[in-house]
């Protein structure tokens, strides 16, 4: 049904484009226009016939502007229903108007929480009130109103005018209250987003943990909870070809992170793509040195710190070159020409799906851009500090929630449970491992030798077999490495089996009730090892 522009309502914030709308409206169609405040003022000042909302109202802006379009006047020309005789006849006994159209944009709530000197008193003054109810009640009316929420809309409006002789259809009313009432719920989102960002956490440990309290009572949880995501970008499709996927962000995020990272060179990025980068970007910031790391369907299949950044890359690679091949590679320091030119080596004809770093010397990211078209090349910014926020993730009909897998582990706390002691050089090469075997998927264990992987064992169900996977990828190398595991042993045969191939020291949670024979098997065989009591599960 085609409904007329005969009066409308003008109140923004942002005045792009508006004299040149209302100037069209009335010149070309005879729309009466009523306006605001400063709306009213930048129309009058182009010469334009306005009437001051107070002529409506007949009441006056109060308290500094906060109260001037929440007026039965206005909301009765708004709601009531023109094809309903009661209603038109209550318009007609109280001498209110008709309103057709609403042109209103809102206080740039989100512009200014962005600013980082921003004070809470700025920020709450900047959220708009009349303007997202004055927009949700011509957005329900669509029946007989029309509400344009931003002036991007302003020419498509006028060239549906022209078309329809000054009236405008349904179904184009309806569009553009979808458009609506998705804005009032950004502009809402962001507002409880700002507000949760004021919350303090309370934190009732006294060790200042996100676990249990030290009586064991569990920390309380909301009701409810509401999360806010931000579309960064559709993706061609998900983990498989056959499923659609987006990739959705925090909003105003300003942290280092995946979801942060400027691509500067290479194809899209996929739905595995972005898995992967925020795996390995998790696990490099764990270093404080020159770290790389390869990872491979979600598991690190090489790591390394090592005195330079080149250094590090050759170690990581070098810790299972076949499974690397396809995978994503992540820096805990700018990429230097060293690097880049180890890792394009022509001799061994590496594929790289992605690459993600702090940042890039502009001769390796030169080099790096004319070596290969397709591969991608992704820049945080300087890493610092560990991700933020609680770990997701969906089960049909739910949401599971929990703290993350950060700042547990003090090596002061660690037990020597063996007669032998590491050395200082099996100490540090065991705090690396673990580190490594924290971002395994369980069963989880890693070998290492130095400050570098020589073989993973990754997602197994019996433990056992991911000790003989990370035997058999190290080779040789095993003979005098370390081995971590994210969980206790069951029994001593993953014990027996490391010390048969020869792995010299073993750090694990400890917590079994069959310790005691694991501990035994060492002693047995002289390795050394260390109980954390923290256990790494990653499913």
């Amino acid at each position: 049904m085609l409904r007329p522009i005969r009066r409308a309502l003008l109140s923004v914030s942002d005045k792009t484009g508006l004299v040149d709308f209302a100037r069209e409206l009335t010149t070309q169609f005879g729309v009466e226009l009523i306006a605001t405040g400063g709306t009213r003022k930048a129309l009058a000042d182009a010469g334009l016939p306005v009437k001051d909302i107070a002529e409506l109202t007949k009441f006056p802006e109060i308290l500094d502007g906060r109260v001037k379009t929440l007026h039965p006047s206005i909301y009765a020309g708004l709601l009531a229903k023109r094809n309903k005789p009661e209603h038109m006849q209550t318009l007609a006994e109280h001498n209110l108007p008709e309103i057709d159209l609403v042109v209103c944009n809102l206080y740039p709530f989100e512009e200014t929480v962005e600013e980082p000197d921003v004070t809470e008193a700025v920020a709450i003054e900047n959220i708009d009130i009349g303007g997202p109810c004055m927009i949700r009640a011509a957005a329900k009316n669509f029946e007989s109103v029309t509400v344009i929420v931003d002036p991007v809309l302003y020419d498509e409006c006028l060239q549906n005018l022209k078309s329809n002789n000054g009236q405008l259809t349904r179904e184009y009313r309806q569009q553009l209250a979808f458009v609506a009432f998705q804005r009032i719920a950004d502009y809402d989102a962001a507002i409880a987003e700002y507000f949760l960002g004021l919350i303090p956490l309370v934190d009732d440990d006294e060790d200042g943990d996100d676990g249990n309290d030290e009586d064991g009572s569990e920390p309380e949880w909301d009701d409810e909870v509401e999360l806010f995501f931000d579309l960064k970008q559709s993706l061609r499709y998900g983990e498989n070809p056959h499923q659609n996927a987006a990739f959705y962000v925090e909003p105003d995020l300003n942290r280092p992170s995946i979801a942060s990272a400027e691509q500067l060179h290479g194809k899209e990025l996929s739905y595995n793509n972005i898995l992967d980068l925020d795996s390995a970007l998790n696990l490099v910031r764990e270093f404080p040195g020159p770290a790389a790391v390869v990872v491979k369907h979600n598991n690190p299949c090489g790591a390394a710190v090592a005195s330079t950044l080149a250094d590090a890359f050759q170690l990581a690679w070098s810790g299972d070159p076949q499974s690397a091949f396809g995978g994503i590679l992540a820096f805990n320091r700018p990429v230097d020409a060293n690097t880049a030119s180890a890792l394009m080596d022509p001799k061994a004809k590496r594929f790289i799906e992605c690459v993600i770093a702090p940042d890039y010397e502009p001769h390796a990211l030169d080099a790096l851009k004319g070596w290969k078209e397709n591969v991608r090349l992704l820049k945080t910014g300087p890493l610092s500090g560990f991700p933020q926020g609680h770990d997701y993730r969906r089960v049909d009909g739910g949401l599971l929630i929990q703290s993350r897998d950060v700042g547990a582990d003090d090596p002061d706390n660690w037990k020597v449970v063996t007669k032998r002691k590491p050395t200082e050089e099996e100490f540090n090469a065991l705090w690396f491992a673990w580190l490594v075997c924290k971002h395994v998927k369980s069963n989880a264990i890693v070998l290492a030798s130095g400050q570098h992987v020589v073989g993973v064992g990754a997602g197994q169900m019996s433990r056992v077999d991911s000790v003989q996977i990370a035997i058999r990828k190290a080779g040789d190398r095993v003979k005098g490495s370390v081995l971590a595991s994210d969980a206790f042993f069951p029994f001593r045969d993953n014990v027996d089996a490391a010390a048969a191939a020869g792995v010299a020291a073993i750090i694990q949670p400890g917590g079994s009730v069959k310790d005691a024979d694991s501990i035994a098997a060492c002693d047995e065989r002289g390795l050394a090892m260390l109980f954390t009591g923290v256990r790494h599960f990653r499913h």
